[in-house]
């Protein structure tokens, strides 16, 4: 049976502790970035829309103490086991990745941007040659504009 921990979400937020402090580090601190950034764009933005009729205190105290409780819970959440197991496991799996060389990446682009072109140039064609045939019997009339 499993065992319940009273307040463990509150005793996580307060802890400052580092879970696995050297175990998947690129992958919690690029999270743990993206979701600050993301946080600190948002108070920004609340700052220079919905506060910018506010006294200047509280359109920078508030955007300003958001930031500062946001970074503390992501980094509270990037240390949080169940979340930076996550985040271990994916750069685990990241590093296993057999990654194109610049060569093999230059190629496939030509490839793919190539077909891409080829493609659009045969739907193009069939496209027209079915405006000319429908219009030619009738069932299409194609305006001139």
């Amino acid at each position: 049976m499993a065992k319940s921990e009273t307040g463990s979400f509150w005793r996580e937020l307060l802890a400052t502790n580092l879970y696995k402090r050297n175990q998947g580090r690129l992958a919690r601190q690029l999270t743990a970035g993206a979701l600050i950034l993301l946080v600190v764009a948002g108070a920004f933005t609340m700052s220079q829309g919905m506060l910018a009729v506010a006294e200047r205190s509280v359109r920078i105290g508030l955007p300003v103490l958001i930031s500062v409780v946001g970074s503390w819970v992501i980094f509270r959440l990037v240390n949080y086991p169940p979340f930076a197991e996550f985040l271990i496991s994916v750069q685990g799996e990241m590093n296993k990745v057999s990654w194109a060389s610049w060569d093999e990446l230059v190629r496939a682009t030509i490839v793919v941007l190539s077909t891409m072109f080829v493609m659009g140039v045969v739907l193009f064609a069939y496209d027209s040659f079915w405006a000319k045939i429908l219009s030619l019997i009738g069932v299409l009339q194609i305006e001139a504009g």
